[in-house]
């Protein structure tokens, strides 16, 4: 789960606007500058894009090692406690997962809709027991406690919204990660702590982290949220390991592209709608209670009332084969070139991979696994493949 500020950012943000003198920091702000931190605005807050000594490639390299673990600041991020008679009905109003499904400590992606049936932001929602907790992307949160409130009003139900404004947050992401994570917080069994599940812990000595085993990278890691007032203390006990290295925006962007992973504000908006992204995976298939119940916001713009989906003329694909990296706005055209079937929403060079690899939207036509493309990169028409994603394998942890 990640976001992406547009130039436009009151399109996503509707609570706050910000400017470069008003961003905020996070509890890490000045660890960041003491580790090399190259300081960029983001999401309305002051981060770090890469470190120096490091730099994008080997901070994106480094995660993805057989035994490196990278940490990144995702503070930005919106934290929320559901609570009330309501909560659980109120949230699967909000969005289209099957949230009463989860056992307590299971959590999913989910998407936050309106009543248009397009997406506001992508989630992740946990079981958290007398609660609901969840986080939503950082560039997002405002307009969409907002959406929340507006709803919380109009339906009358049983339910509050705790903002968890002064909880930081941090990804400890890689092969490496549990290995650090388990000496931290030797009260937690990790091989019975599934990928997309969480629990409350103590974490170097400090209680109450919410451990989340989850993140936007491909790999096996821990999203930690933590006290405003104890959050440094967590940053240092992670990276006394050796095996633990920062890491800014820039990796997380590259990490994210390669798995395939989309980023809001660029391959999803509120324009987009889960079939034509290709996320109908997180309703659930053809026969699941959400896909026949429904009973979410603009659900029926594209489901029928049976369930299924309806048509749509694009589709999100991922793109590979070119020679050259592709950026976001990139124009897709047919494979004579004669006509423009759709656009490039993210790209760049996958240090993994070691080639170019992009996601966008073309016509559904255009759209089959295999089809050759034309991309237009810098007024010159360049093929390319549409392609499964992920671009590489990622490695979320299963149990034995």
């Amino acid at each position: 789960m990640f976001s992406k500020v547009a130039r436009n950012s009151s399109k996503f943000i509707s609570a706050r606007k910000f400017s470069a003198e008003q961003m905020e920091k996070t509890a890490f702000y000045d660890l960041h500058l003491s580790l090399g931190g190259k300081i960029v605005p983001f999401a309305g807050y002051s981060l770090p894009v890469q470190y120096e000594g490091l730099g994008v490639l080997k901070e994106h390299v480094h995660t993805r090692s057989e035994t490196g673990a990278s940490l990144f600041d995702v503070s930005h991020m919106g934290q929320i406690k559901w609570h009330g008679k309501d909560a659980l009905a109120f949230v699967e109003k909000m969005v289209v997962g099957d949230i009463a499904s989860l056992k307590v400590g299971e959590a999913k992606l989910s998407l936050v809709m309106n009543e248009q049936g397009t997406i506001m932001d992508d989630t992740v929602i946990c079981n958290a027991g007398d609660h609901l907790y969840m986080v939503v992307n950082g560039a997002c949160k405002w307009k969409d406690m907002d959406h929340f409130k507006q709803y919380m009003k109009s339906t009358g139900m049983d339910v509050q919204m705790e903002y968890l404004g002064d909880q930081q947050l941090l990804a400890l992401q890689g092969k490496g990660a549990v290995n650090v994570v388990r000496k931290l917080a030797p009260t937690v069994d990790f091989a019975k702590l599934n990928f997309m599940s969480g629990l409350t812990a103590t974490v170097a000595g400090i209680p109450d982290c919410r451990i989340t085993r989850c993140g936007y990278t491909g790999e096996d890691g821990f999203e930690i949220s933590v006290a405003y007032n104890r959050a440094v203390e967590l940053a240092n006990a992670l990276l006394e390991f050796p095996e633990v290295k920062p890491a800014g925006l820039g990796a997380r962007d590259s990490l994210r592209l390669e798995a395939g992973l989309c980023l809001y504000g660029n391959d999803l908006d509120e324009t987009i709608n889960p079939v034509e992204a290709a996320l109908t995976w997180t309703i659930g298939g053809p026969k699941s209670r959400r896909r026949l119940e429904q009973g979410f916001l603009g659900a029926e713009k594209f489901l029928e009332k049976d369930g299924k989906l309806k048509a749509q003329a694009k589709k999100r694909v991922g793109i590979a084969g070119m020679k050259a990296p592709a950026r976001g706005h990139t124009e897709v055209f047919s494979e004579d070139g004669s006509k423009k079937i759709g656009e490039i929403t993210s790209g760049g060079f996958g240090p993994t991979l070691g080639k170019p690899c992009a996601m966008g939207y073309v016509e559904t036509a255009h759209s089959k696994d295999g089809t050759v493309v034309q991309l237009n990169v810098r007024g010159k028409l360049i093929p390319a493949q549409i392609t499964k994603t992920p671009f590489v394998e990622t490695s979320y942890y299963k149990p034995v």
